[in-house]
């Protein structure tokens, strides 16, 4: 796994031309992963405690992040292309926190299976941290749902000036 998340960081912040049908196929794959999500959380917002607010919040706070991203990006236009580098400490903020949800997930899982209750004994444990973590999740949503549709308008306008 630390391998994979090198590997991630590093394709992360490597340099790449702004393509129409990367980003339009980037937005709509998480137009459907945030409808998905959300309605997971909806859902799991009957058992546990905020499973919807959490994540409302973190979605929005993860659209803020990427609006950030998009002004700390590296912006190179040229006559017929444009391309872009990430910026390196929110890519690295970003696979933080996948990495924690995964892990806390991990943790989590570990934890409620080790002190399972008895049966019938209902115990809060297994939900703990479950609108945390769905709110992890809906910072990254939200992160990369920003960021492509700023790559798709500085293309459009790049393109269309």
């Amino acid at each position: 796994m630390p391998l994979s998340l090198v590997l991630r960081y590093r394709a992360g912040t490597a340099r790449r031309q702004a393509r129409a049908w990367v980003a339009v196929i980037n937005l709509v794959a998480l137009a459907i992963s945030t409808s998905l999500f959300m309605m997971g959380a909806a859902l799991t917002s009957i058992w546990v405690p905020y499973a919807l607010r959490y994540p409302l919040l973190g979605f929005l706070g993860g659209f803020a992040l990427g609006i950030i991203g998009l002004w700390l990006s590296r912006w190179e236009r040229a006559p017929q292309s444009l391309h872009y580098t990430p910026n390196r400490w929110l890519v690295l903020a970003m696979t933080l926190v996948i990495t924690a949800r995964v892990l806390f997930g991990l943790w989590r899982g570990w934890h409620a299976w080790r002190h399972a209750p008895a049966p019938g004994d209902a115990s809060g444990l297994a939900a703990f941290g479950v609108a945390g973590s769905l709110a992890a999740g809906a910072v990254v949503l939200g992160y990369y749902v920003s960021y492509w549709m700023g790559v798709r308008r500085r293309l459009r306008r790049q393109m269309g000036a």
